[in-house]
């Protein structure tokens, strides 16, 4: 059967009404089953990408944490869940955003390092993310700059993003949550007629911005100095969306690779407590054949926006986040966290089976999973020791395989992390938001 039958069905005859047993079609019918997803041989040509997945609300931090340091450490409880790959990964404890307030805003500033206090008068100043100082590197290489993915489309609102990314103003980057719509982006041929039709949009879309230009360029002489530094600001932004149009002008006429979309879950809902294992799966294997097609070198995935999220059977992860210590609650919330960890193990095992150049593709991936706060031993949503790891990346000048523990209280801040990250994906500067250099590698 397609479709499960009510517990209420009775079979009638005469007059006469009889109940029936629980048989197995009354039972609710599955939505989809796990994925038949496989990687494929290799890669269109090698090159150095980075994904940022995030997790929302902390993890359980006493099941988390290995108790010993160094390249002799003991895999934790949590991270057991990614054993096969001990080698291919870094974990660090103890780092933070010196910046940060913690609670809910981590997602804001996880990948900026900002501080969202910082200008009086202001209640939300961000900064540029790391993602988007690599992607302004190679942006021109690929069809997308970079790519946002999430739970929730859109960008959120201050202080709960449903985005990691942020520009050089600190305006956020929306995000896509449908994989169906994500697909259609990357991999769907434009027909003729849609064609026509795009390229009308980018005429006048560039025909308003050329006429805002002209008329701000007027304006900007009759304002004080204050007034002009914000219209400076605006004017920043409107550039940024002229150079984007023209961008995909350019690859208009260039082919989108040919995928199979057969053993992609397209359908599978962010917020379905069933689909979730499915929808993380998928997008995740969009994220893959995106850097296999050379689509984009660059991702940002928050799995769940702060203050929600769900787990592996449909758990509440916010309500278990605010554990207060219980015992019960802590086990519930490590089961979350394993779930979370073997979702990314599959994706790692994709990079690792694929070939790239002279390697595999974890060589010359860089994978920062981590959450930007720390629900601690008592749920107090700490901005200090977030739980983070760094995978891939050993052919770009990394080193696995380690347990680098910081004093919570007196460490290097995580821009360092992101800084180092920045520079391994060709970027040449010397400092990212309040970084005071680069992690040893």
């Amino acid at each position: 059967m397609s479709k499960s039958i009510s517990r209420r069905t009775a079979l009638r005859g005469l007059g006469v009404s009889l109940s029936l047993p629980l048989l197995d079609a009354m039972l609710p019918r599955a939505k989809a089953a796990p994925s038949q997803f496989t990687p494929v041989e290799k890669t269109l040509a090698r090159q150095p990408r980075m994904i940022c997945c995030y997790v929302p609300n902390g993890v359980n931090i006493l099941e988390w944490m290995p108790e010993n340091d160094g390249a002799g450490y003991k895999l934790s409880p949590t991270l057991e869940a990614l054993s096969s790959h001990r080698d291919d990964f870094t974990v660090y404890t103890g780092m933070g955003h010196p910046n940060s307030k913690g609670g809910h805003s981590g997602a804001d500033t996880w990948l900026t390092g900002a501080d969202l206090a910082a200008t009086p008068g202001s209640d939300y100043t961000n900064w540029v993310s790391a993602d988007q100082i690599a992607a302004e590197h190679h942006s021109k290489q690929t069809r997308f700059g970079s790519l946002q993915l999430s739970d929730s489309s859109g960008t959120g609102s201050a202080g709960h993003s449903h985005t990691l990314s942020f520009n050089r103003r600190g305006t956020p980057v929306p995000a896509e949550n449908s994989p169906k719509r994500l697909f259609e982006r990357l991999f769907v041929p434009e027909s003729a007629g849609d064609r026509a039709a795009t390229l009308q949009r980018y005429a006048e879309q560039k025909s308003i911005l050329d006429s805002v230009l002209d008329e701000a360029r007027a304006l900007h002489k009759k304002l004080g100095k204050k007034d002009q530094q914000k219209l400076d600001q605006y004017l920043g932004s409107v550039r940024e969306t002229e150079l984007r149009v023209e961008r995909m002008e350019e690859w208009i006429d260039v082919p989108k690779p040919e995928i199979d979309a057969k053993f992609l879950q397209l359908g599978s809902k962010s917020h379905d407590a069933h689909d979730r294992p499915m929808w993380i799966d998928v997008m995740m294997e969009l994220s893959y054949l995106a850097f296999v097609t050379d689509t984009t070198r660059v991702i940002t995935y928050e799995w769940s926006r702060e203050a929600g999220g769900l787990g592996g059977g449909g758990e509440n992860h916010h309500e278990l986040s605010h554990h207060g210590g219980d015992a019960g609650m802590l086990k519930k919330l490590g089961v979350i966290d394993r779930f979370h960890l073997s979702r990314l193990n599959r994706f790692l095992d994709f990079l690792k089976e694929t070939e790239d150049g002279e390697g595999n593709m974890l060589d010359h991936t860089m994978v920062l999973y981590g959450s930007g706060m720390n629900s601690g031993k008592g749920g107090e949503h700490s901005p200090k020791n977030l739980p983070l790891l760094l995978a891939g990346g050993q052919g770009l000048g990394l080193r696995h395989g380690r347990h680098v523990a910081y004093d919570e209280n007196d460490h290097p801040p995580l821009s360092n992390l992101l800084l180092t990250m920045i520079q391994k994906m060709g970027v040449e500067t010397d400092s990212f938001s309040d970084s005071t250099g680069t992690l040893t590698t």
